[in-house]
């Protein structure tokens, strides 16, 4: 992958949505952001997963900016799955309670049947 410093906040969102089956961008102090990890942690996603602190950024609003154009909200998390955006925590959850979370992760080969 190439370095964050060389690409510009699009660039590396996409780089990231497109390398990784699951991608959430997320800020280390928000609570909704550490619900939706808990969600992912039961799911063993090990390097099939990554997390982009925002607030670990210099950028972090040219990032917030880029996922309203992607996703037409700018709040954390934004959680992607296969390249498209579920959307937020309580997306997520739903998603689990329905079933169909593991059902796209499987899709996306995040996980093996489990």
């Amino acid at each position: 992958m190439t370095s964050k410093s060389e690409l510009s906040a699009p660039e590396h969102i996409q780089e990231l949505i497109h390398k990784y089956p699951v991608v959430i961008f997320s800020k280390s102090s928000c609570p909704y952001c550490h619900k939706a990890k808990n969600v992912l942690k039961k799911y063993k996603l090990d390097d099939k997963y990554y997390v982009l602190e925002l607030n670990e950024l210099s950028n972090a609003d040219e990032y917030q900016n880029e996922l309203k154009k992607l996703t037409e909200d700018r709040t954390v998390p934004r959680i992607f799955i296969g390249g498209k955006c579920i959307g937020d925590e309580e997306d997520l959850e739903n998603l689990e309670k329905d079933g169909e979370l593991k059902r796209l992760l499987k899709e996306h080969k995040a996980i093996e049947d489990i």
